[in-house]
């Protein structure tokens, strides 16, 4: 291969297919729409003014974009961080909150560098599917205030958003249905004098670009017990809620990515938020959802013109986006809810198919994301639930059975299965103590030993037939199994 065929393929997309480089920044500019009025959302949440919501939709977007490892995901302000540390800056004001952003970086870059998102492997499928279809619920819940004591005119915009939303892709896919939609309505309220909500009623677009600086708090260790805990928490919450994201991305776009990247990446993005005033972030699941499923983006390029855009709209251009009907917006966000809920789940015909466990952990991870507004929350509770009907199931498949030689002078048991701690604890009571012959054999060829509960089990029968004078013989143990008992028996209290 030649330099310039090399240098060509190094190319991005976009600089050599004007229809991808379309489709980007189209895409890019409708997330940067949505993300208006969301990171004004958050930014109530957490207690602070607006345009820190903003700054911080605006500097994550064009970070991440940089040094991320999940191409066309959005990051930004959300809700789940602005609930983490909110509390902080009601208690001590925004420097505190500032700094808590600061070092929450630098606990995703460590985090991120000790290898955090290879814990992804742990998550099971049915908390995958209860993760998207609680988040498709909350994106929906999150659009009823605006449709609650409005003026009668937002019900036919929104009817009317939904259906351009729907039908205008059938005549044309070269300009995103949703843009399309925000700006008819637009026009259609501005032109015809329509009250309604708009973007400007949200709250006030700032008027200027971010600008660099410290946080305001004493450089003390009195700072850093203050800070630490929430800025533990949200590095937390902003990993898992991204890596979530990152692997829904993956599957939606057929591709994979770099998650110690994302998650290093994340920590970057936040570090330089928090120096521009910001009040952090992580992947934000409903933009991304606009940005890849809805609009078709699929490069660097629509992420950071989100957070280029958002800026210029709320700058240069900040009446006219304050114009913007909100039905139009909610209109976008309810089609979102719909293409991300997983349908196929809920059908009777996949509902009769599926294990009762792995509907419970689905319904148990819906039902905690939707109580405590925390997906983070409802994936560790959904995880650890299919850990346990995960143990509860392969407990069940090791049996124990006896075969007594003719001679009558030795028996054989036979264990098969997987032995651990909810397998292992029941296997002491399998065994005839009292009267099985002088000669014991515990033959474990068809069996795996996996941790030392297992261990201290075998060391407890062996003790129980030792007492009885009777000697016992374990046979057939596999490499692991072997290695495993050899470093651990009789090191255990359990063993007598």
């Amino acid at each position: 291969m030649s330099p310039a065929e090399r240098l060509r393929g190094l190319k991005p997309d976009w600089l050599s297919d004007p229809k991808v480089w379309r489709t980007e920044v189209l895409a890019g500019l409708v997330v940067a729409l949505a993300l208006i009025p969301e990171a004004i959302s958050f930014s109530i949440i957490a207690g602070v003014d607006p345009k820190i919501g903003l700054f911080a939709s605006f500097t994550m977007a064009v970070t991440i974009a940089i040094v991320g490892g999940r191409r066309a995901m959005i990051s930004a302000a959300t809700g789940a961080v602005a609930l983490v540390i909110g509390p902080l800056n009601r208690e001590h004001g925004l420097g505190y909150l500032v700094a808590a952003v600061i070092l929450a970086g630098v606990f995703q870059i460590v985090l991120g560098a000790l290898g955090v998102a290879r814990l992804m492997r742990f998550v099971p499928r049915s908390v995958m599917v209860g993760f998207v279809n609680a988040l498709a619920i909350l994106i929906f819940m999150a659009q009823i205030p605006h449709l609650v004591d409005v003026p009668w005119a937002v019900y036919p915009l929104l009817a009317g958003g939904l259906a351009l939303t729907v039908l205008f892709p059938k005549v044309t896919k070269a300009v995103p249905a949703p843009l399309v939609s925000i700006v008819v309505l637009t026009v259609m309220t501005v032109g015809a004098g329509i009250a309604v909500p708009t973007v400007g009623d949200e709250g006030t677009l700032p008027s200027s670009l971010p600008v660099p600086g410290l946080p305001d708090v004493p450089f003390t260790p009195h700072t850093l017990t203050v800070i630490a805990p929430y800025a533990l928490a949200m590095a937390l919450v902003g990993l898992m809620e991204s890596l979530m994201t990152a692997k829904l991305v993956d599957d939606i776009t057929e591709t994979r990515s770099n998650k110690t990247r994302e998650s290093i990446g994340q920590g970057v993005a936040n570090i330089v938020t928090g120096f521009f005033g910001g009040m952090g972030g992580c992947a934000m699941i409903g933009q991304t959802m606009i940005n890849v499923k809805v609009s078709g983006a699929r490069t660097r390029l629509s992420t950071f013109l989100a957070g280029a855009f958002l800026m210029v709209l709320c700058v240069v251009f900040g009446p006219v986006v304050s114009d913007i009907p909100m039905a139009a917006l909610v209109a976008v966000m309810v089609m979102v809810c719909f293409g991300t809920f997983d349908w196929h789940s809920i059908a009777p015909a996949t509902l009769r198919r599926m294990p009762a466990g792995e509907i419970a952990v689905m319904v148990i991870t819906v039902a905690c994301v939707v109580a405590t507004g925390n997906l983070a929350v409802g994936v560790v509770v959904g995880s650890v639930t299919a850990m346990v009907v995960f143990a509860k199931r392969v407990a069940h498949l090791a049996d124990v059975t006896a075969t007594t030689d003719p001679d009558g002078r030795t028996v054989v048991y036979r264990v098969t299965g997987e032995l651990f701690f909810a397998s292992s604890n029941d296997l002491v009571g399998r065994f005839d103590y009292a009267g099985d012959p002088d000669r014991v054999v515990i033959d474990l060829s068809d069996a795996h030993i996996w941790d030392a509960s297992s261990v201290a089990t075998l060391d407890a029968i062996e003790a129980r037939y030792g007492r009885r004078g009777k000697t016992v013989e374990v046979t057939g143990l596999n490499a692991p199994s072997a290695d495993l008992r050899g470093r651990l028996s009789g090191e255990l209290t359990g063993a007598h």
